[in-house]
């Protein structure tokens, strides 16, 4: 006789779907430094070799006297308002990528760290969307870029537990509502680097799979305490609102740290290094991509559509690596039985990855 127990033994989860967002309006490295009006050649400098050609972002009005300064309120309501519409549309175009409908969900959870909201993201998606008002759900909240594994990781143990049922994940960052526009060097290097975008990922769990999608095999995670300052978000009396802050050394911390994480999650697979096609990494940044490159012994071609991501996106946060794995699978290059590492990077400073099979 079947018992409860062996009725919801664990099942391994296969991603079935992914679909980005992001807002209407785009702009270049060199438009942003007209529209803000720096002149200041070492910021400028900071703008331009950033790899980055472009990004979407929500800014302030203009005025006669240059762009409106943002209250702390008003970035708040940019982070709702911006990225419930986000989340929708990347939802929906997940949900399209997996050929399943709203109804379809049974577990849904929001990631940000662009703003706070209470009720979450989850609350606010099922009452805009018609979403079931009886499905599982969770709010990851403040944890930064390397979020999206993280919970990517919950979910993952939601939907290998709950077999045929479906789980979303939805990295919503409007991180134009987290800019501190002050002429320093440390919020030039933030307001250089970040863009907003949603993105979604469909996981599921079936005994007799009928979906094809990517297997989500392991997770491992790597945080170095000694460096829980170099990435953090401070409250900036002086303006009233948050400020976000990294340190020049976190490239250099990944760095370091990196081999020893994917050491830990390939033990024990008899998967080697070399075994891996595919690595889906974080868009951290030029010399955070240079950084993981070079100690993981990767060429350009094994990152390139990290780079492409940050090229065309800036780094999106925690929804990056999804914009990175959607390019992967668009490219049709994937064969089947092929390994892959996703890799994201964040404040703690954590490194999280994943290793799944194609």
């Amino acid at each position: 006789m079947t018992t409860q127990v062996e009725t919801r033994a664990a099942t391994a989860a296969r991603i079935v779907g992914v679909g980005t967002s992001v807002p209407d309006t785009s702009y270049t490295q060199r438009q942003i430094l007209d529209i803000f009006r720096i002149d200041d050649p070492k910021i400028r400098s900071v703008f331009m070799n950033s790899a980055i050609d472009r990004r979407y972002l929500t800014l302030p009005a203009e005025t006669p006297a240059g762009r409106a300064v943002e209250s702390q309120g008003q970035l708040l309501a940019k982070h709702r308002e911006q990225g419930i519409e986000m989340a929708a549309r990347a939802l929906q175009a997940c949900l399209k990528d997996a050929e399943a409908d709203l109804t379809d969900v049974a577990h849904l959870c929001c990631v940000s760290s662009t703003g706070f909201l209470t009720p979450g993201f989850t609350a606010l998606l099922i009452r805009k969307l018609g979403l079931p008002p009886a499905m599982s759900r969770l709010d990851v909240v403040g944890m930064g870029c390397n979020a999206g594994l993280n919970a990517l990781n919950s979910v993952n143990g939601w939907a290998s537990t709950h077999a045929g049922k479906l789980a979303v994940m939805i990295c919503v960052e409007a991180c134009s509502a987290a800019y501190v526009f002050d002429g320093t060097m440390r919020s030039s290097v933030v307001n250089s680097l970040f863009g907003d975008g949603a993105a979604a990922i469909a996981v599921t769990a079936e005994q007799e799979p009928t979906r094809s999608g990517p297997e989500i095999l392991k997770f491992a995670s790597c945080i170095i305490p000694e460096a829980v300052d170099a990435m953090r978000y401070d409250w900036d009396d002086s303006h009233g609102k948050f400020s976000f802050f990294l340190d020049r050394e976190v490239p250099y911390v990944v760095g370091a740290n990196v081999e020893d994480v994917i050491g830990r999650l390939l033990v024990g697979t008899e998967v080697r290094r070399s075994d891996v096609k595919h690595w889906i990494i974080h868009s951290g940044g030029k010399k955070v991509i240079d950084s993981v490159m070079i100690n993981l012994g990767l060429t350009r071609h094994d990152v390139r559509h990290t780079t492409s991501i940050l090229r065309d996106y800036g780094n999106v946060s925690s929804g990056s690596f999804l914009f990175s794995l959607e390019r992967l699978l668009d490219e049709g290059r994937v064969e089947p039985g092929d390994y892959g590492v996703l890799m994201t990077m964040g404040p703690g400073s954590t490194i999280e990855t994943a290793l799944v099979r194609y």
